[in-house]
């Protein structure tokens, strides 16, 4: 996405801490242009859960993806949002839903997102959330996830130095339970296909990783 793009994008939000928040998310996180790697070229419907602000959906829109996207975030302030931007933009195929993963995902059948929200979940559900998003993902669809991973390095005491603070100014609602580890997530998800695990953090000081499930 270029620099104009970028402007434009946040620059379509009305609140100034939300347009801040969006153009220096777009400038310095890798996870939105990964995310569009992954997805490029298929055609098959995407759920995306902790959509927050519908960014990722708002990405992928403008960069050229057309496929229908669902989004869920538990936060019904971000969810109002995202519905307003996207009738001011006239998307279409975009749905914005207020929604507890705790309670079971809805009915689908293509790919699936799980981006920086499985660390306000205990491990029992986690291993339920996974296990769900996997059966939902279709035969030659992935899971796409990104998740700071729970290990020894100064990344990852950072990373949960920064979720706390993240709910100390209200920005995420609830403050961080349980981070995983690289074989939580090997264990979980390689019954159903193929698991590629890759550091990405890019510009940024968090101990982020991109967890990717194909199915053959």
């Amino acid at each position: 996405m270029t620099s104009a793009q970028i402007a434009q994008l946040a620059g379509s939000y009305r609140g100034r801490s939300d347009r801040y928040y969006v153009s220096a998310k777009l400038k310095s996180d890798p996870l939105y242009d990964a995310v569009f790697e992954q997805l490029k070229g298929s055609t098959l419907p995407l759920l995306d859960l902790g959509c927050g602000l519908g960014l990722l959906a708002f990405f992928l829109r403008d960069s050229g993806l057309d496929f229908p996207i669902q989004s869920l975030d538990y936060d019904e302030r971000k969810i109002r949002e995202a519905r307003e931007l996207t009738a001011a933009r006239k998307d279409t195929d975009l749905t914005f839903a207020h929604h507890d993963a705790r309670e079971g995902l809805p009915e689908h059948h293509g790919n699936v997102t799980i981006l920086d929200i499985l660390q306000f979940f205990d491990p029992s559900q986690i291993e339920e959330l996974l296990t769900l998003a996997a059966e939902r993902v279709c035969s030659g669809g992935k899971l796409v996830l990104r998740s700071g991973l729970k290990d020894d390095s100064w990344r990852f005491k950072v990373t949960v130095a920064g979720d706390f603070l993240a709910k100390a100014t209200f920005w995420m609602k609830a403050a961080p339970i349980h981070y995983p580890t690289a074989e939580d997530f090997e264990t979980i998800l390689e019954p159903f296909g193929r698991v590629t695990i890759t550091p990405l953090w890019g510009k940024t000081p968090f101990n982020n990783h991109l967890i990717v499930l194909e199915k053959a």
